[in-house]
């Protein structure tokens, strides 16, 4: 399966992922989903690459799960469907935290709700200084999924956790360097020659080293991850039938503020 909005560039020992759909800011499909996944799991037979970099084309990053797609509006799939169908963005998540060798992540303008999510399964993340992360799920009387909400609480803490996914507010760079969510913020346009240079000090160490090192430490910060994040998609199923998220996403679409009545 190809997917042209998912585009896979190398050069020598460095790997390039670029989400290339800056027309609809970045919004992400179920088949760019399945495309980064497919490409994730194919470094694992990658000998060569020893560091990748993930980025986007655009001014933003990624605004999040494309909303006009079916599953925000009336999706006629039976609920054992549609459960499957939302795994999709876990299993993403998964095989891009599973990629053996370290990846850097470069962000710039907005990253919002699955557009935040990306970067966190990341090893390593590099703001532009025009950046600008949250999760707007709440907005949409939605629960965070994609097995987000382990990696957000690692990174900066169950406090600040709670501040970013309850609020649904974009947190500017300076304040996510701050709380360990960015390693590095930097000037927009020195975005991209940052995340090379991440990438290729990490390429000049060893391999086998530096992919067992990342492996152990990934897997006693997320020990417990998967014995609780199997029910984020459930979640969604309960507020995908509440008069809450039907207003969220009216609201939206008529670009309105919305009235929540806690039905």
């Amino acid at each position: 399966m190809t997917d042209s909005f998912i585009e896979v560039a190398r050069d020598g020992a460095i790997a390039t992922l670029t989400i290339n759909r800056p027309e609809k800011r970045n919004a992400i499909t179920n088949e760019m989903m399945d495309s980064i996944e497919r490409i994730a799991r194919e470094f694992a037979k990658d000998e060569k690459t020893r560091a990748i970099i993930l980025r986007a084309e655009g001014r933003d990053f990624s605004v999040g799960a494309d909303l006009s797609q079916s599953r925000f509006q009336g999706d006629p799939q039976s609920i054992l469907m549609r459960r499957r169908e939302l795994e999709l963005g876990g299993q993403m998540m998964r095989a891009l935290q599973e990629i053996h060798q370290p990846v850097i992540c470069a962000v710039q303008g907005i990253a919002t709700g699955g557009g935040a999510c990306i970067p966190t399964a990341c090893d390593f993340r590099i703001g532009g200084n025009d950046a600008r992360v949250g999760y707007g799920e709440v907005k949409m009387g939605i629960n965070l999924m994609w097995n987000a909400v382990p990696v957000c609480v690692h990174l900066i803490g169950p406090a600040r956790a709670k501040r970013m996914i309850m609020s649904g507010k974009l947190f500017d760079a300076p304040t996510l360097l701050n709380w360990g969510f960015f390693d590095e913020v930097v000037p927009r346009e020195s975005l991209d020659d940052t995340a090379r240079a991440w990438a290729e000090e990490y390429a000049a160490l060893p391999p086998i080293a530096v992919q067992m090192i990342k492996r152990s430490i990934n897997r006693v910060s997320g020990a417990l991850d998967q014995a609780i994040m199997h029910m984020d998609a459930d979640q969604w199923l309960l507020t995908a039938h509440s008069d809450d998220m039907k207003e969220a996403i009216g609201a939206f679409f008529e670009k309105r503020k919305p009235t929540f009545t806690g039905n």
